[in-house]
């Protein structure tokens, strides 16, 4: 593998990319950020993790403040409301975050457009997992208990969430191959080989 390898990881929801993340990331001893990105973003800010966990699901143009006071940072940054409060916003302090672990080392990194983001990192591979709706829907349905049309229902609209997030701030679209070095179906290769195929193609990236 490449010094300083950084693997980001997009994923269709239910297909196991977030447990992929993690296979690879433990195959490589190399860090491993999903939801952890969001405590480091909010400690970064001095925000609360909530905000960052809904960052999908707001608008671009709304605005969640109405108070003209300040925050400042752990570090001494100082943010207004109004630059922190919207998604814009947050998207920058999450961005920062990110670059920030990209050069501290080697390291796996879970959606959040990180291929984006990094797009001029060096020693960069990009992997989108996927996998068949009738696969994806019963994996959900047997970890979540939900009924088959929940679940279904549920998929698509994470999906679509991501996809607008990820369309909006990127400028491209979500899954597209053309974005990625490496598209994996779990539906045919499995969580575990997923994460191997992985493994081998960053060997390959020296």
């Amino acid at each position: 593998m490449a010094e300083n390898m950084i693997i980001t990881i997009g994923r269709q929801f239910g297909s196991g990319g977030r447990e992929v993340a993690k296979k690879v990331a433990e195959k490589l001893g190399i860090g491993f950020y999903d939801k952890e990105l969001i405590a480091l973003a909010a400690k970064e800010s001095g925000l609360s993790e909530e905000l960052f966990e809904g960052i999908e699901d707001m608008s671009s143009n709304s605005l969640l403040y109405s108070l003209v006071m300040g925050i400042q940072s752990g570090n001494g940054t100082y943010y207004r409301y109004g630059d922190v409060f919207n998604s814009d916003g947050l998207f920058r302090v999450q961005s920062q975050v990110i670059r920030n672990l990209a050069e501290k080392g080697p390291c796996v990194i879970v959606g959040r457009c990180a291929d984006y983001i990094l797009r001029e990192q060096p020693n960069l591979m990009n992997v989108f997992v996927h996998a068949d709706i009738a696969w994806r829907t019963k994996r959900i349905r047997e970890l979540h208990t939900m009924e088959e049309k929940e679940a279904t229902a549920t998929i698509k609209k994470t999906d679509k969430r991501r996809g607008s997030f990820y369309n909006f701030y990127t400028n491209q679209v979500w899954g597209n191959v053309n974005n990625y070095h490496l598209s994996l179906d779990t539906s045919k290769v499995g969580i575990d080989g997923a994460a191997q195929l992985i493994v081998e193609c960053a060997d390959l990236l020296k």
